[in-house]
């Protein structure tokens, strides 16, 4: 093996794992589950980039070149792989487009290829190899997201809130690319190469060469291999509305079930868990982690065990047939991606894991400013873009309590605005780091009362008032953080008669079988996590009911 490009630092350790080779004990355990043996002149293209379906191989002979093409046009070779190697990361194991291309060594290469299904039927089959192989899958995701050459760029203003919405969407779906300024003049290879002009900013430029000017996030996912076309004839015995930890939690146990599972999502994985700076109170992880690690990590697993998944298309309604619906009668989805693609979906049964979306301040004015200075997460993203300046944040809850933490250790000073004390709202280890960072003032009683700026300058400043009343405090800032909670993204649901609560959340539980606690009043249809009315809205407990309805889903289909 000969690696050709720098790793990360953090990650030089780890090398072992992320290319380990295989025995000639391991080897003939994970032929059973290939195709037959293949042989590739030397210099003989192997997968080409952006091929769906290829990219595992597993070297007897030779040497396997994976190589890399970054958006002006050329190549580099990033590892040989030598006998005993295998080739292939995470998007190997889902069908996605190939993120390198794989053309046999000088000396030609002798290999076994695996499809994706064969991929995972070795991941499933061998416990051994399987962990070896999805650790390595998994790093080398993670060394391509905190590389810096190849890839996908996008080119764009720091501040631009476009180009945050895009950044976004790429981190947040795991996608890996490198973003150049041409402000700090990152980018003045591709500008003059491209022609890049003002307005063409955001741009987005894909390993093929790709140029999309001011792309739409189902652009760019389009273009860089993340959404592909639907099977409209295939009958699937899950469909999941929602990757946050519910949908997901469904995804991974009814898949490894072997039942076949579809999960959409309007606009990438992980819901509002996968935007938390870090969870510290999730069982079994005592030092905390990411809501995006934590959400790579389950998306990684429905997977592996062969849950497709959907992203971003955008589930707009459903047909079902109403209380009186036969179990054997098919439930569709209308189901659209951009503004032109549409598909009808149907399985036999359906899980609502679709959440909630973030609740709006009640100002005239708060549109304006969405994505221009007020924010709804605090990721990375930013983070930058406040660092070492002054902001507000509003909100009392374990999300509001998790940002101002992370924000803290980014921020000049942070004022956070709750109305009432923390300690009715707010898990106590949350409450103690707050109390311990000296940058937070906390303002209790306290409440948004007006937004300066406008949309071509974005946020200037925010007001607050007591309940008191007693006067009014005006803060310049360009940064405002909104945690006031969130309302249940259900509106999909109105065309099929599902009972929902005076508030929009789903009711659950028929009232006559205690066990069918999380089905909704149509039969073979259910509702899961934040969406589901009088659900606990925490991490674990969305998971605990995502793994709960996979045995209810099951009655249904037997009942069949």
């Amino acid at each position: 093996m000969q690696i050709h490009v720098p790793v990360p630092p953090e990650m030089e350790s780890r090398l072992p794992q992320m290319f380990p080779v295989f025995d000639a004990r391991q080897i003939e355990a994970a032929r059973r589950f290939g195709g037959e043996p293949r042989h590739f002149e030397a210099g003989e293209q192997v997968a080409a980039l952006g091929s769906h379906g290829e990219g595992m191989f597993l070297v007897l002979d030779g040497s396997l070149d994976v190589v890399r093409h970054d958006a002006l046009g050329t190549e580099s070779l990033v590892i040989s792989h030598g006998p005993g190697h295998f080739s292939g990361e995470l998007n190997h194991l889902s069908g996605r487009a190939a993120l390198a291309a794989l053309r046999a060594g000088p000396e030609g290469c002798h290999a076994i290829p695996f499809t994706s299904a064969q991929a995972r039927a070795l991941i499933i089959g061998s416990a051994q190899l399987g962990e070896i192989i999805m650790r390595a899958f998994i790093l080398r995701r993670v060394a391509l997201i905190q590389g810096t050459a190849g890839g996908t760029v996008l080119i764009g203003h720091a501040r631009d809130p476009e180009l945050a919405k895009l950044e976004t969407f790429f981190r947040r779906n795991g996608y890996p690319h490198i973003h150049l300024d041409p402000d700090n003049h990152d980018a003045d290879q591709f500008v003059q190469q491209f022609h890049v002009q003002e307005g063409d900013l955001p741009m987005v430029i894909t390993p093929n060469g790709m140029v999309l000017k001011k792309p739409t996030e189902e652009n760019v996912a389009c273009e860089v291999g993340l959404a592909d076309d639907l099977d409209e004839t295939k009958l699937y015995d899950v469909a999941i509305v929602g990757t946050g930890p519910a949908g997901l939690a469904t995804a991974v146990y009814a898949a490894s079930e072997g039942l076949s599972v579809i999960t959409f999502d309007a606009r990438y994985f992980g819901g509002q868990a996968g935007a938390s700076a870090r969870i510290e109170n999730y069982l079994g992880f005592p030092t905390g982690i990411t809501g995006q690690a934590l959400m790579g990590r389950a998306f990684a697993q429905a997977t592996k065990f062969g849950a497709e998944t959907a992203i971003p298309f955008r589930v707009e309604s459903m047909r079902c047939g109403g209380e009186d619906r036969a179990l054997s009668t098919p439930i569709e989805l209308d189901v659209r991606y951009g503004g032109e693609r549409k598909f009808a979906i149907k399985s036999r049964t359906l899980v609502i894991a679709s959440g909630a979306r973030y609740r709006r301040l009640d100002d005239e004015r708060i549109a304006q400013f969405d994505g221009r200075g007020v924010y709804y997460w605090a990721s990375p993203v930013e983070a930058s873009q406040c660092a070492k300046q002054e902001v507000v944040l509003v909100g009392g809850g374990n999300s509001a309590g998790q940002a101002a933490v992370y924000l803290a250790d980014h921020v000049e000073h942070l004022h956070m605005l709750v109305r009432r004390p923390l300690a009715d709202t707010m898990s106590r280890y949350l409450i103690d780091r707050i109390q311990a960072q000296g940058n937070i003032t906390l303002h209790v009683g306290c409440q948004v009362s007006r937004l300066e700026g406008s949309p071509s300058t974005g946020l200037e400043a925010v007001g607050w008032r007591s309940k008191a009343r007693d006067g009014e405090t005006v803060k310049a800032t360009r940064h405002l953080f909104s945690f006031i909670g969130a309302d249940p993204n259900a509106d999909w649901l109105a065309g099929c008669d599902v009972a929902r609560d005076a508030h929009g959340f789903v009711r659950t539980g028929n009232g006559k079988n205690p066990a069918w606690t999380l089905q909704t009043n149509i039969p073979g249809v259910f509702a899961i996590g934040d969406v589901r009315a009088g659900s606990v809205k925490r991490v674990a407990a969305a998971v605990g009911e995502g793994a709960a309805v996979v045995s209810q889903i099951h009655q249904v289909l037997a009942a069949r």
